[in-house]
Order: structure tokens, then C-alpha cells, then sequence
């Protein structure tokens, strides 16, 4: 048997494009490996909010006495990280069986490497006996492997442009993509506010039970220590803000509330499960603030909608002294929106290369920056690799300043797998 790793290189060497869209590959060998959940599968899709969607889901429905299975990507530093079974990263040995149930079962079906990983975590999830599987969707959703499996609950969190030339350049055309994954007659959960009119009429086409934001459910009654929210049936007063912090986290956790209502029946929660799953869950590398000074903010936003969401967030975070931005990014995104958007809370830049081919260069960057006429006393650098840019920023940071970590999962698990430069 072939270890993990020996099975990720296995993985990667199989098919000729790392990105090929479709179900047909994926289903044929599902179909060969028998996966059918005998639990209820929640789907979540969105360019932005799943992963703290699905930490949320988890963190409610494990304190609910459920035992969870949690598929998420990419990871930060370790593989294993992707598969989460009862609240624990899955055992190497355990997956590396699952891998070897996939390979004997595609025979000369050709998968792409997140196809491959997707379906065994998906047969650990089968041998796990779990009550519910929470599975967040990697790129899009309707061709997208996840999608594989018909979800008992789809949500969608908020739709922005992101892989445009796969998914479509309108946010029209994603939401479609992403609306891919709702069923007839099936919750389908909205929490993007102002959704795509196309993920309104897909839902409408099918037939789901559609869910909406101001219509279906609700939440206010907010202030800086706890919130309220409604839905059809239920009511909830008084809650604690989710311990993951950001300005969208409200629309994430109303999202996850109005799943929960409408799963009730397979799976009911407590108020004191929701209460305590929003206040005790965890996601590394989502706005996460590190103690000490000065302060180091992580976050993985890759896309331009979350780089304004970040810059929301870090002007939220009251005086520092200066900004100091670790930032290493992928050549597909949209750069310069990126960089425009986080720049006027920037004094200075540390660009760093990644180890991925997709990724553009520390130089690629720097001339961005330099392009868009930076305002003066700001400066830039470039590095090799996040850990230096890191150690740079920490050399120059006085205690009154921030240094924040952000473009990629790439740059946060970088300077996360080199022990944060002594943070």
C-alpha cells in the first residue's frame, strides 16, 4: 500500500489538465465504488463564505450530539486538514485506504487530482458511520465533483466573479454555475443579500424549496455583543456573534440557521447547540487575528470580493500605527483589483512567489503595484517565498503597526507551515 503522500504524487501525475470540469469521469467511477451517503448531505457553493459556512455547520451540529463529516478545500499545510470526521483531522493510514478503493475502482478512467481526493474522502466518509456529511464545493458547482451526490440541503453564499474564464465573466452566468447544485423538491439555501436573478430561476425551474434571505429568514436586533434571527418557523434571541470574525459572518451564520430549520426533521438542533457551535467554532486563516504585537491578521481571500472584504474588515480593527501586507497571489485572478483595493490601507508590501505553477511572481506583483502610482511613503519588496516576506515585514513592524497575510491559501499555509516566524 502506498503512503499518503506517495498516493497525492500518484494524483497528480494521472491527467493532463488540472482543471477538467464534467461529471461523467467522477460519476462512472462513484457508480464503480458503490458511494451512496446513508446520511443527509448539505452541499455548500459560493465564491466566498463556504468555508466559514461549513465550520459553522459543523461546529452547531457536532454540539447537537451528531457525528459530522467535513470536506473542505484546499488545505492550509497538511492534506488531511481537507477531511474532518467527529471534529478531528482524518487519519493519514485511513485515507490512503480510501485511495487505494478509488484507483482499483476507476480502472483506465482518467481523474484530475481533485476529483481523485474528492472521491476518497468521500468512501472515508462512507466508512465512518456518520449522521450527517457537510461538503463544501471546490469550483462552481453543476460540473463541479462534489456534485457527484444529490445534496438533501444545497446553500449558496454569495456569488462574485472569480475563475471567470471556466465559469462565466457575469455574476449571472457563475450563479447559474453555482445553482448547479440544488435539487428538486430540496432546501435550497440562499444567503448571498442580492442574489443572481439566475439562481433564483434555476431554483424556481426545479423546483427546490427555495430560501431566501428577507423573505424566508432573517436576522437583526443587532448590536456588539449578540443578534437575532427568524425563519419560517423559528426564532432565535440573543445570540453571541460568531467566533469567527468579519463583517459577512452574520450572512453566513443566518445562511446556516435557515439550513438547520429546514433539515429539522433529520437532524434538530438545540438553541443551546446553536449557541454554543456559533461561539466555540474555529477556521484558521478567515480573518484570524493572532495575539501580540504587533498584530498579524491571516487571510486567505484570493479574489477581489474578499479583498474588499477584508479591507472592510481591517478598517474596522480601529488605529495602527502601519500596514504591512505579505501578499502572494495566483496569476488568474484579478490582480490589480485586488491590490487597488486593499492598497490604501497599505504602507508597505512584502509580494512573495509561490510554490505552484498558477501563481504569479513576487516581480509579476510588484509591477502591478507599481503600476497603479502608489501614494507616496509606501514601499514594496519581493521575496522567494512567504516565510522570508514574513520574516522581513517582523524586522520592520514596530509594535504599533500590523502585518496582515493575505492573496492565497498558498501564502497563509506558507508562513503557517514555518511556525509564523516565531509568532
Amino acid at each position: 500500500m502506498k503512503t499518503l503522500d506517495e498516493w497525492l504524487a500518484h494524483c497528480e501525475r494521472l491527467h493532463p489538465k488540472s482543471i477538467d470540469l464534467g461529471l461523467d469521469r467522477v460519476r462512472a467511477v462513484a457508480t464503480r465504488m458503490g458511494l451512496r451517503p446513508a446520511a443527509p448531505v448539505i452541499a455548500v457553493a459560493g465564491t466566498n463564505g463556504k468555508g466559514s459556512t461549513c465550520a459553522m455547520l459543523e461546529s452547531i451540529l457536532r454540539r447537537a450530539g451528531f457525528r459530522a463529516g467535513l470536506y473542505t478545500s484546499p488545505h492550509l499545510v497538511h492534506f488531511e486538514e481537507r477531511c474532518r470526521i467527529a471534529g478531528q483531522m482524518a487519519d493519514a493510514d485511513a485515507l490512503a485506504a480510501a485511495f487505494e478503493v478509488v484507483e482499483n475502482a476507476r480502472d483506465d478512467v482518467s481523474l484530475t487530482y481533485f476529483e481523485f481526493t474528492t472521491l476518497a474522502i468521500l468512501q472515508a466518509f462512507s466508512q465512518a458511520s456518520l449522521d450527517v456529511w457537510i461538503l463544501e464545493v471546490g469550483l462552481g458547482g453543476r460540473l463541479d465533483a462534489v456534485n457527484v451526490l444529490d445534496a438533501d440541503c444545497a446553500i449558496v453564499t454569495c456569488v462574485d466573479i472569480d475563475h471567470a474564464a471556466l465559469l462565466g465573466a457575469t455574476r449571472e452566468q457563475i450563479g447559474l454555475e453555482k445553482a448547479g447544485i440544488l435539487r428538486a423538491g430540496r432546501p435550497a439555501i440562499v444567503s448571498d443579500p442580492a442574489p443572481p436573478q439566475s439562481v433564483l430561476d434555476h431554483a424556481q425551474k426545479l423546483g427546490a424549496d427555495l430560501w431566501l434571505p428577507g423573505r424566508d429568514y432573517s436576522f437583526g436586533n443587532v448590536d456588539r455583543t449578540q443578534w437575532g434571527w427568524a425563519g419560517r418557523a423559528r426564532r432565535y434571541s440573543g445570540l453571541a456573534h460568531p467566533a469567527l470574525r468579519g463583517a459577512n459572518q452574520l450572512l453566513n451564520a443566518a445562511g446556516v440557521l435557515a439550513a438547520l430549520e429546514a433539515l429539522r426533521a433529520q437532524l434538530p438542533v438545540t438553541a443551546q447547540a446553536i449557541r454554543a457551535g456559533l461561539a466555540l467554532v474555529e477556521l484558521p486563516g478567515r480573518f484570524q487575528v493572532l495575539p501580540g504585537q504587533p498584530a498579524v491578521v491571516l487571510d486567505v481571500g484570493h479574489n477581489p470580493h474578499a479583498a474588499t472584504a477584508l479591507a472592510a474588515n481591517l478598517d474596522a480593527m480601529g488605529f495602527y500605527a502601519a500596514t504591512h501586507a505579505v501578499f502572494g497571489a495566483m496569476a488568474d485572478k484579478d490582480l490589480a483589483a485586488m491590490l487597488q483595493r486593499l492598497g490604501p490601507l497599505v504602507e508597505h508590501w512584502y509580494f512573495t512567489d509561490l510554490p505552484i505553477a498558477r501563481a504569479a511572481s513576487a516581480r509579476q506583483l510588484m509591477a502591478l503595484w507599481q503600476g497603479q502610482n502608489p501614494r507616496r511613503g509606501t514601499s514594496a519588496h519581493c521575496f522567494a517565498d512567504p516565510s522570508q516576506a514574513l520574516a522581513a515585514a517582523r524586522a520592520a513592524a514596530q509594535a504599533a503597526d500590523r502585518i496582515i497575510i493575505t492573496g492565497s491559501f498558498y501564502t497563509v499555509g506558507g508562513v503557517l507551515a514555518h511556525g509564523l516566524g516565531g509568532v
